[in-house]
Parts: structure tokens; C-alpha cells; sequence
């Protein structure tokens, strides 16, 4: 299912989908989309070259807001696949390990098992909604007792009067007519006995493999809760029950697996807060160069271990990011720039950019507030002139403050409606129209005093 939908987005529609939510950094789109279809390519190659091919990793350069975790986050929804943002700079805090750069491999398994299995779920719904409702018909009418001795035509008798008022209860339950009655649930479930560890830094193996080792040999338990529910509540919590009886955990794991090591996209952020600068102090740059060398491992293809077994490497697509304004790429170490064979430089954003940013994507922050305002039974609507305005005020924020991009439109946007937002509900506020006068009068006091300036974030 999932390969056949990456089948049909070519490099063009994968672009098409990202201009949806992204406005510009189209050559970023560009490689991104070429990675992406590249990923369904290579599983299309018979024989041992396929594993030979290695996905082309990709650096995006840009100052923060411009659209590089959306690029990521975006493709990777697009794709279904298992994603996971890290930080690069969080490697280079106290009480670093190197085994610690394993973590997001782990993290990332954990994210995939959790999909499949919601996906899986799904899939049973059905049959684990049926076996509950035969399930509660048991409990709301259970089987007469066999009475010794008894002949052959009185349990032909027994058994029609039971199939008969169990069809009865069968109708009045999916009528919904049981629904306020109470009914009493038993939960068993078998489960070993365990040792929970809170694990510190680098100590994440330690986890599952005691809890291996310890289900070995402490003894089993049966955990048994007695719940009373109303039917309405009890056919939802039979259902839950039944579903996680229906999937196979060994499937799940081999799909999360399969996700993780084939279609994986792992985001580094701040990557050039790890690149060794030449002025930098030795004590600082042994610590980015290390970060980088226990990092390279990965990148490069290795065998992790996890609790749903050993996690290769090698074709996971790596995507990392930074402003590199005071360090380079090449002042990352060879190993790790040759591991990035593509770069892409996302440029800052303009007034015309966030004029589009605000109206054309499908969850832009005009859309938003509208559904926000409308949660309260107001209509808001944006004038035209009212947009380039509120542009031009964002983009003269970043120009006389920090440049943090888009982020800056909420921020403006935040402030220009903040009365709105406290004042409703409002019997007397049915409809809020912002002109290019009510954007002045909010906000060119706050951007200009550069006193006020300073709470806009």
C-alpha cells in the first residue's frame, strides 16, 4: 500500500504537495522530492545492488523560520514515514556519552511501532468489534448451566431458548437499547514480572536488556481488574481489548523495522553548532569534533541495538540544518561532509513572502484564526490591504529585531488580535473585520517603540 503511493508522486507532485504548506525554497523542495522518489527507486533495483545504493543526505542552510524542519516534517507525512527531529547542539551538553547519539535511532523504532500499530489496529476493527459484542452478549446473557441427567430433548429444548433470547439481546444491543445498563468487565492479562529502571544518559540499553533478562526469572502474574460499565462503555472497552488481541506483535515489529530501516527520515537540526570553528577554543572544538565522529557511525550505516531488535542504518534518509552563520559546512570534518553530498540554501523571507505565507498555504494563520474565531461563532475576515500590512510589520520586526522568519508572523498576529481573543465570547461581537488601518493603529506602536518591542515575543 505504501510503496504504491509513493509510486505515483513523482519528483513534480512531491513539490506540488510541499508548495501546499511551504512558500518558496523551491530548489530545497527540489532535493528533498529527488531524495524521496530516489528512496522508491532503489527498492525497485533486483539483486544485491539494491543495498549497494545509499540515499544522498542533504544539508539545508538558512537562517531559523525560513522553512527547514517544515521541509522534513512535511516529507516525511507525505511519505508515511517513521521521522524524528534531534538536536545536534543537545550532544554537546554535560554528562554527554557518546553512546548517546544512538538514542534517536531508538526513539525512532519507537515511533514507527506505534504507527504500525495504530495502522494495524484499524485493519481489526471490525472483527475485534464483533468478537466484543459476542463477548458482551455472554456477559448479558450468560449460558444456562447443564443439569445432570438431563435428556436429549431437554437440552435440544435449553439450547433453543437460549439461542432465542440471545438473538433478542443481540437486537436490543445493537439497538442501543442495553446502553444504560451496567455490566461488570473482567480484564486478565498474563505479563512477567519486571524492573523498571529510570535510565540516565547513555544508560538506554540497560532497559530492555535487564527486563530480557529478568523475565527469565521472576514469575508470571495475572493481572485481573473487575470494572463496572455502563454497555455504552463497556462494547468500546471490549473492542480496545479484542484489537490488541488480534495483532500480532511479531508483525508489528517486523513492519516497524522494515519502515524504520528503508524509509526513515531523521532530521539534525543545529548541525553548525557542532562544526569545529577555527577560532574556537580546543576544549570546544574536541567536543563538536566529537559529537560529529560518534554521529559519522550512524550516518554512515551501523547496527543499533534496540529492544525490537537490531536497527541497520544505511538507508536512512538523513536531513540536517542550520544557519551556518558563524561556522561553514566545510568546517564540519571531511567524513562528515562527504556523508552530505547535497546542499541547499534557504533564502531569508520578504514582505512578499509572508503576504503568500499568510493567505495560500492549506493551514495558513489566516485560516487558523478564522476556525478559531468561528469556534466562537464570530466570522473574522482580512482585507486584502490588511495582509500586505501585516507583512510588512513582520518583516520590519525581523529587520530591526531578531530574523526568526515565519515565526514572526505569529508573534504579529498574536498581538494584532490579542483583544479579540479575550474579549470572546461577546454577545455584541458577531464579525471582526481587520483593514490596513486596524493593523496600523495595533501594531506600529509596538514595532516602533523600541521598548514595547522587546514583549512581542
Amino acid at each position: 500500500m505504501k510503496n504504491v503511493l509513493i509510486k505515483h508522486f513523482t519528483p513534480t507532485k512531491i513539490v506540488k504537495e510541499l508548495d501546499k504548506y511551504i512558500i518558496g525554497q523551491d530548489k530545497a523542495k527540489r532535493a528533498v522530492a529527488i531524495a524521496l522518489r530516489n528512496r522508491w527507486r532503489r527498492q525497485q533495483v533486483p539483486g544485491e545492488l539494491q543495498e549497494e545504493i545509499m540515499p544522498n543526505n542533504i544539508i539545508l542552510i538558512g537562517p531559523t523560520g525560513v522553512g527547514k524542519t517544515e521541509i522534513a516534517r512535511r516529507l516525511s507525512r507525505l511519505a508515511n514515514a517513521p521521522f524524528i527531529k534531534v538536536e545536534a547542539s543537545k550532544f554537546t551538553e554535560v554528562g554527554y556519552v557518546g553512546r548517546d547519539v544512538e538514542s534517536m535511532i531508538r526513539e525512532l523504532i519507537n515511533i514507527a511501532v506505534n504507527d504500525v500499530r495504530t495502522e494495524m489496529t484499524k485493519n481489526v476493527q471490525e472483527k475485534a468489534a464483533l468478537n466484543a459484542r459476542e463477548k458482551l452478549v455472554d456477559i448479558l446473557y450468560p449460558a444456562p448451566p447443564v443439569t445432570p441427567h438431563e435428556t436429549e430433548e431437554e437440552t435440544r429444548k435449553r439450547t433453543e431458548r437460549y439461542n432465542r433470547i440471545r438473538k433478542k439481546m443481540q437486537k436490543l444491543l445493537d439497538e442501543g437499547e442495553l446502553d444504560n445498563r451496567e455490566v461488570e468487565v473482567t480484564q486478565e492479562r498474563s505479563r512477567a514480572s519486571h524492573i523498571e529502571i529510570f535510565s540516565q544518559t547513555g544508560l538506554e540499553n540497560i532497559d530492555f536488556q535487564l527486563g530480557d533478562m529478568m523475565a527469565g526469572f521472576l514469575p508470571m502474574r495475572n493481572d485481573q481488574k473487575k470494572k463496572k460499565l455502563k454497555v455504552s462503555e463497556a462494547i468500546k472497552h471490549l473492542t480496545d481489548a479484542e484489537s490488541h488481541r488480534l495483532i500480532n506483535k511479531d508483525k508489528v515489529t517486523a513492519e516497524a523495522k522494515r519502515r524504520v530501516e528503508n524509509d526513515g527520515i531523521i532530521f539534525i537540526d543545529e548541525i553548525d553548532k557542532i562544526a569545529a570553528r577555527n577560532d574556537s577554543h580546543v576544549g570546544a572544538d574536541v567536543s563538536r569534533s566529537g559529537v560529529q565522529r560518534d554521529l559519522l557511525p550512524i550516518i554512515e550505516g551501523s547496527n543499533v541495538p534496540t529492544k525490537y531488535g537490531t536497527i541497520d542504518t544505511a538507508h536512512i534518509l538523513f536531513i540536517a540544518a542550520g544557519a551556518f552563520t558563524v561556522a561553514k559546512p566545510s568546517d564540519l570534518i571531511p567524513e562528515m561532509q562527504g556523508r552530505f553530498p547535497i546542499r541547499e540554501e534557504l533564502s531569508s523571507l520578504t514582505k512578499y513572502d509572508f503576504e503568500k505565507i499568510l493567505v495560500h498555504p492549506k493551514n495558513s494563520l489566516t485560516k487558523q484564526y478564522t476556525a478559531l474565531f468561528k469556534s466562537e461563532n464570530v466570522d473574522l475576515v482580512f482585507r486584502i490591504e490588511a495582509i500586505s500590512e501585516i507583512a510588512f510589520f513582520a518583516a520590519l520586526a525581523n529587520e530591526k529585531m531578531e530574523d526568526i522568519g515565519a515565526r514572526r508572523l505569529h508573534t504579529v498576529m498574536n498581538a494584532l488580535l490579542d483583544n479579540f481573543l479575550f474579549d470572546m465570547p461577546d454577545k455584541n461581537l458577531k464579525r471582526v473585520v481587520i483593514t490596513k488601518s486596524t493593523v496600523e493603529k495595533k501594531l506600529s506602536k509596538i514595532i516602533e517603540d523600541e521598548d514595547l518591542s522587546k514583549y512581542i515575543l
